[in-house]
């Protein structure tokens, strides 16, 4: 019998957890975006009249609930996945007012507010990574998740692939446990395979569209460049607008301090990476690798608070840097194991 343990232990985990917790994330982001866009492109107009006003964060509480309440009352992975794209919209359109909630004015165009959103979704993205690392399951929740699998095919069947996946599942509880799983899982309907899902699709594609951009070497000699330059140029324009006197009479001026520390720290790991490229490549891109998440996790929060939601393109410059990097990365470590005795 197995020891008891703490009452989070007993929570078994579920398997689509990162691809949920994902979907919630972009739900997010695309309603975020989309609702400034329409508020930019009407004139900020005012839904209520006389002294009645409806703000887009009571329409966020009610998806947010409508969200919840799907994964409430419905089973399957369907419930799971329409659940946190509900919910994923309902907290863009919360998060979206945020600097209202911060500022004893009301503010809604609150400098700060758009670091605030990007630290919210970013928080969500590292725990979705952690998820996903977190690969090793307990025979308990390998069970659970399996035994979810089978509730969630019986309205449209599973195709024989998620069949045997249930099976692997089960496979260490023994022979009398995988044969009672197998006829359980003969009272649901067999269906074909579909195509390839979209989410699963685009994913596929970015895959392949990175390791073609690896696969092209002045590409990564750019990368590489772009990592020890960027930084060193950052520090340059804060240290010139500090010696001219130009720092202190900018609105945001701490914010701005927050993108040099985060530029300096960027800049050592990358001229660290760059020593070690003829000596240790995989290493070298591990550290080119953590000062762009160094960036990302931080200077970007005191980027966006600066230059608002034009820093969306300096995010998509460093997403972009980031799987070239790791992908470099992982083609390396393959290279090295593949060598090694």
């Amino acid at each position: 019998m197995p020891a008891p343990g703490s009452r989070w232990s007993a929570l078994p985990r579920a398997v689509s957890a990162p691809s949920d917790i994902l979907t919630f994330v972009l739900s997010g982001v695309v309603t975020v975006l989309l609702t400034r866009a329409f508020l930019q492109a009407t004139g900020f107009p005012q839904f209520g009249t006389g002294g009645l006003r409806i703000a887009h964060v009571l329409w966020g509480g009610l998806l947010l609930t409508v969200g919840f309440g799907v994964v409430l009352v419905f089973l399957g992975s369907r419930a799971r996945f329409i659940g946190a794209a509900l919910g994923g919209i309902g907290f863009g359109l919360f998060i979206d007012e945020v600097g209202k909630f911060v500022t004893a004015q009301g503010d809604y165009f609150y400098a700060p507010a758009a670091g605030i959103i990007y630290v919210a979704f970013a928080l969500l993205l590292v725990l979705t990574q952690a998820l996903r690392e977190r690969k090793q399951f307990c025979r308990t929740e390998r069970m659970a998740n399996a035994l979810d699998t089978v509730i969630g095919g019986l309205d449209r069947g599973l195709t024989e692939q998620r069949r045997r996946a249930v099976l692997r599942l089960v496979s260490d509880y023994g022979p009398e446990v995988t044969e009672a799983v197998a006829r359980l899982l003969e009272t649901v309907p067999r269906r074909e395979p579909h195509p390839t899902p979209l989410r699963q699709s685009w994913a596929l594609r970015a895959r392949r569209a990175t390791d073609w951009v690896v696969s092209r070497r002045w590409v990564v000699v750019l990368v590489v460049v772009y990592l020890l330059g960027e930084p060193l140029v950052v520090l340059l324009r804060v240290g010139v607008d500090a010696v001219n006197g130009d720092l202190s009479n900018q609105q945001e001026w701490g914010a701005v301090l927050g993108i040099a520390f985060s530029a300096f720290i960027s800049a050592a790991f990358s001229i660290r990476g760059a020593l070690l490229l003829h000596s240790d490549q995989a290493s070298a891109f591990r550290l080119f690798r953590v000062a762009i998440l160094v960036d990302l996790l931080f200077g970007q929060v005191f980027s966006f608070t600066v230059n608002q939601f034009g820093a969306l393109i300096g995010l998509a410059v460093g997403l972009f840097l980031l799987a070239v990097v790791t992908a470099e990365y992982r083609r390396l470590c393959q290279q090295t194991s593949a060598s090694g005795p």
